[in-house]
């Protein structure tokens, strides 16, 4: 057993302890010793904690000098008055100072993200990859994670919340919980202030987008005409039942997307859900919204600009708002009309591919869609202008007349 001694190791001790044989231990005091062997000298403490022996290693010596290493013993002896183990609460302290990330929530989130990313599907990686580069980094990205507590990202969720809507700012939140659940599992953080903060907002539940019936789809014409909004915002609204795009597809239009003299509106694949660059074919009726809609938009980048800034889009919230005031809240969402397009068109027998294709749907059949490059662009033109003659039928003209035929959709022999 090592006998303490009553005066610490002086310098001179220190530096001239060696041996050419077995290793040895030279007392300090209080327990630490200077472990020496032919190659090395380190500081070490051996204790015995639950009926077990244990030994922690301070450091290498000249690395650690005797006054930093007794400050590590000091230490070390507080840990175990406490019950403590002091070897395994350094092994974590360095694993929490070796991690492979920086303490920014930034940081913090590309390594949770990075981990996930090759096993996640295409879905899942856009989405969150949206919610930390749009609504999260750009807000919280640069502060570290000890910094970030319930009412910071509260702010940030109430940002989003007023220009995006609750249920996106609830997914935001989803993914600020995983981050900080990847923070504590790296000894980053001991809370989830994104768990505290649920049922911040009352969620309203999940509404199917219902198409409407064929018959009140005039009717609804009638009422956005008759609304006493904006006529931007109402054409916003004909432009989305016209080419049955997604709302944000819409309402963040740039007028650099649109090819007037060739009838097609190209969407960057940054703005679209699947990240594929999209056409959509525009018909008579939708170049004549268009027309109009031009000396509306006071010279804007965007179609639809805010009313606070031209720089900037208008909120996605606005369709929904004419939505409620024509009176179809609850019953029928701007999303609604892609189901109301898709239905009408699959009635008149307008093939299937032409229309999910036109919907810029992702194919469900991975190997087929590996194979099928079709893009159906003679039949989806002929397809648009037929929904827009319906949609507006006193705009529709004798030169109407369909020039690329729309088979009714085949019946598929499956084989056994």
């Amino acid at each position: 057993m090592l006998n303490d001694r009553k005066m610490p190791l002086t310098t001179i001790e220190i530096a001239h302890a060696a041996t050419d044989d077995k290793p040895f231990k030279l007392p300090d005091g209080n327990g630490l010793y200077l472990y020496v062997t032919p190659t090395s000298k380190s500081w070490r403490f051996d204790y015995r904690i639950g009926g077990k022996r244990g030994t922690v290693v301070y450091g290498q010596y000249p690395e650690i000098v005797a006054s930093k290493a007794r400050e590590r013993h000091r230490e070390a002896k507080q840990l175990l008055s406490s019950g403590i183990d002091p070897a395994t609460h350094k092994r974590l302290g360095k694993l929490a100072l070796n991690a492979a990330f920086d303490d920014t929530f930034k940081d913090t989130a590309k390594h949770w993200y990075d981990s996930k990313n090759e096993l996640r599907s295409k879905p899942w990686r856009e989405a969150h990859n949206l919610y930390l580069r749009r609504d999260l980094n750009p807000n919280i990205g640069n502060v570290p994670l000890e910094q970030i507590d319930a009412r910071a990202l509260l702010n940030v969720l109430e940002a989003v919340r007023r220009e995006r809507g609750v249920k996106t700012a609830e997914r935001v939140r989803q993914t600020a919980v995983q981050v900080f659940d990847h923070a504590i599992r790296k000894l980053k953080v001991q809370a989830n202030p994104a768990r505290v903060l649920q049922g911040w907002a009352d969620i309203p539940d999940h509404v199917s987008h219902e198409p409407l019936r064929e018959n009140e789809i005039g009717e609804f014409v009638e009422h956005l005409d008759a609304d006493t909004g904006s006529t931007a915002t109402k054409l916003c609204i004909l432009l989305m039942l016209l080419t049955f795009v997604r709302k944000n597809e819409i309402v963040q239009a740039r007028w650099d997307e649109f090819d007037l003299d060739n009838a097609a509106w190209v969407i960057p694949a940054a703005r679209m859900k699947m990240r594929d660059a999209h056409v959509v074919p525009l018909s008579r009726q939708a170049l004549a919204a268009l027309e109009q809609l031009k000396p509306l938009s006071f010279a804007s980048d965007y179609l639809f600009p805010s009313l606070s800034s031209v720089h900037k889009p208008m909120s996605l919230a606005t369709p929904n708002v004419v939505f409620e005031r024509m009176g179809y809240g609850g019953r029928f969402t701007p999303h609604g009309i892609r189901a109301t397009a898709s239905t009408w068109l699959n009635n008149r027998g307008v093939r299937a591919d032409v229309i999910e294709r036109q919907l810029a749907h992702v194919e469900r059949n991975r190997v087929r869609a590996a194979y099928n490059r079709a893009d159906y662009m003679p039949e989806r033109i002929a397809m648009m202008q037929m929904w827009a003659d319906f949609v507006l039928p006193d705009q529709a003209t004798s030169g109407s007349t369909l020039t690329v035929p729309l088979p009714r959709q085949q019946t598929e022999e499956v084989e056994n």
